[in-house]
């Protein structure tokens, strides 16, 4: 489905659920006219008739009812899962993928996460142990540690700890 369909439906379900453009435009922050051009293009583009509309009132006919009963719960669906997506900005919470050498695990990512994971209780971290040089992105990692020159030409390097081997 294209974006344009998608926000006409946005459209109607607003219109439905306020029964009133005025409200419906407000709530979209889109100006009033706008909202009726919209939802007069998805009622072309389908041939049907969405609204009973008069200069006081709006209320669905019943393709928009049968519309409404189909589309309602999908789009609230999708609203209620990116709301719990955005509120991962508040509070992290999922499962972290690293990868690393023995060496690495052991010494500089066991300590750090036994240092984090206390204040962030919702996230998991899977380790990984492996010593060649693993495509992250392929394998789903998040992140790889390696030592010095152990990290492949097109992998992004940022140096996180500074050990000299005597």
């Amino acid at each position: 489905m294209d974006g344009r369909r998608l926000q006409d439906l946005v459209a109607f379900l607003a219109v439905a659920e306020e029964a009133s453009f005025t409200r419906a435009a407000a709530r979209l922050g889109i100006s009033q006219s706008a909202l009726s051009q919209v939802i007069r293009g998805l009622e072309e583009r389908l041939g049907l008739r969405l609204f009973a509309r008069t200069t006081r009132s709006v209320s669905l006919t019943s393709a928009g009812e049968r519309l409404l009963a189909l589309i309602g719960p999908s789009l609230g669906q999708i609203e209620s899962g990116l709301e719990q997506i955005t509120a991962l900005r508040e509070k992290p919470a999922g499962t972290v993928r690293l990868t690393g050498d023995e060496y690495a695990v052991h010494s500089v990512l066991q300590p750090a996460i036994a240092r984090f994971l206390p204040n962030y209780p919702e996230i998991q971290v899977d380790l990984t142990v492996d010593y060649g040089l693993v495509d992250i992105v392929s394998s789903r990692f998040d992140a790889g540690v390696r030592r010095g020159g152990l990290v492949a030409k097109d992998m992004v390097a940022v140096r996180i700890n500074h050990i000299r081997w005597r």
